[in-house]
């Protein structure tokens, strides 16, 4: 797991950091429901924890962070994202991410707050751009937090989700520049 930047985000309810192999247990913990859920990630829905774990962690120039609970959930993952690039050659200079959040605990800000994490260390890393391939044009919540992060629909591919109670539905290709 990437150790290229040490300077943790604090609020009031957790901090965001770079994440340790000791982090992996509650990674794996936020991953499993969403994978298996099927309704967020293009990930096979029976994804194993080390093929989960060889996707999700990254190494520099690219990095998975996590945010870990202070006071009430003191020490618990509640949140978790990675970062690297889209794609390599001519077009590495555009970042990529993903974000999950442990279930109990959206709305409170916190894949916002795992997003800026992303977009400040991609600007430090020399990124001049962040793009998400495929935003479930269902999950309302993430387009709308992340059109609030200045991210706009380029374009919806459509019915290229097959969502497990909606059918197929769009996938958004959302960017912005750093």
């Amino acid at each position: 797991m990437s150790t290229v930047d040490k300077a943790p985000q604090e609020t009031a309810d957790w901090i965001i950091r770079d994440a340790t192999d000791r982090d992996w247990p509650g990674i794996w913990e936020i991953l499993e429901p969403v994978i298996r859920a099927g309704e967020t990630f293009t990930w096979d829905r029976d994804t194993t924890e080390d093929a989960a774990r060889a996707k999700w962690v990254k190494t520099a120039p690219g990095r998975t962070f996590v945010a870990v609970g202070t006071g009430e959930h003191d020490g618990v993952v509640l949140g978790t994202g990675e970062l690297h690039a889209n794609q390599g050659g001519g077009g590495r200079h555009v970042a990529n991410a993903g974000y999950m959040v442990r279930a109990g605990f959206g709305g409170r800000g916190l894949a916002r707050a795992l997003c800026a994490y992303s977009l400040d260390a991609a600007r430090r890393e020399g990124f001049r751009a962040m793009q998400f391939n495929a935003v479930v044009e269902t999950n309302v919540r993430a387009v709308a937090a992340w059109q609030g992060m200045g991210f706009t629909i380029l374009a919806t591919i459509p019915e290229a989700f097959q969502h497990p109670e909606q059918g197929f539905v769009g996938l958004h290709v959302m960017h912005r520049m750093l």
